[in-house]
């Protein structure tokens, strides 16, 4: 079935496939995949609720990967936990799990008041106000201006709804979504960035522990890529020798086990030899040597 339904898209692959697990097989079986019958969809095995779901999840991927880009964290990075709200949502514990690799945090937590973490600004599209309000929009700026609580407007107009208000002068204003300019503002520890009427914010705060993993994650990585570039196998064993500063050296020696095991290093010493690099992970110069062992 899934040889069927790729075929109209790679249609030179898939016979190939066809003809080597089917026809090989089953002499029976139409001469060429694109001779069968298309598969016909069961509809009860779809799961609208868990479509739904992964949509969400994709959401808050998306809105926490450009979060760590205006933090400028890295995504080997690891952080403590990533709060999401402003629309109600629930993920399943696998789907928490898939959020929390794709985002590298520990924990994904939902929240009920965003001002824990973030301000608003708003601002009057022009645009589309404008020729509805004429003479009034610097009242209705000032207002938005001085609004005590602008994360309940946001809430409001996130959900699809319309806010309406009354200026001093006794005009009467109705707003939806697009007719602000909402500008967020983190506060100190947090990142946070906002669409689809979901806000999803990062807690930047790094501890001893988080820091080590990133340098743990960053030297994996270079290793990883010291292989590729000396050209070794997959499967190829290797050691991996170092000359680093007391930090680095430091997280080294803490996850030899951990970091051997990812790099398939049969050894790891603060001596160089073979194949040669230097790096800069996170601030520090490092110089990795490796060879097959």
């Amino acid at each position: 079935n899934l040889i069927k339904i790729a075929a109209p898209f790679t249609p030179f692959m898939t016979e190939e496939i066809y003809q080597n697990l089917v026809r090989s097989v089953k002499v029976d079986a139409p001469l060429s995949v694109h001779l069968c019958s298309y598969p016909v969809a069961d509809e009860e095995l779809i799961d609208s609720g868990l479509e739904e779901m992964m949509d969400n999840a994709i959401k808050v991927v998306v809105l926490g990967r450009s979060a760590r880009a205006n933090a400028n964290i890295k995504n080997r990075q690891p952080l403590s936990t990533m709060y999401f709200g402003g629309k109600k949502m629930e993920f399943s514990v696998e789907m928490n799990k898939v959020i929390e690799e794709e985002l590298n945090v520990k924990n994904v937590l939902p929240f009920d008041n965003a001002n824990e973490f973030i301000s608003y600004e708003l601002k009057p599209n022009f645009k589309t106000l404008g020729k509805i309000y004429g003479k009034n929009m610097n009242a209705i700026k000032d207002y938005l201006a001085k609004v005590d609580a602008p994360e309940k407007i946001v809430e409001c107009v996130s959900s699809g709804n319309a806010y309406a208000f009354t200026l001093e002068n006794g005009v009467e204003v109705s707003v939806k979504e697009e007719d602000f300019v909402i500008k967020t503002n983190n506060k100190e520890g947090y990142v946070a960035a906002s669409d689809y009427g979901l806000t999803v914010v990062l807690d930047t705060a790094l501890t001893e522990e988080l820091i080590e993993e990133g340098i743990e994650r960053e030297l994996v990585s270079k290793i990883q890529t010291m292989r590729k570039d000396a050209g070794f196998e997959v499967v190829d064993r290797i050691k991996v020798g170092y000359k680093a500063s007391d930090v680095i050296a430091k997280v080294i020696e803490k996850n030899k086990a951990t970091i051997s095991r990812d790099v398939l290093a049969v050894e790891i010493k603060d001596s160089l030899s073979g194949y040669e690099a230097t790096w800069d992970i996170n601030g520090n110069n490092v110089l990795l040597s490796v060879e097959k062992a």
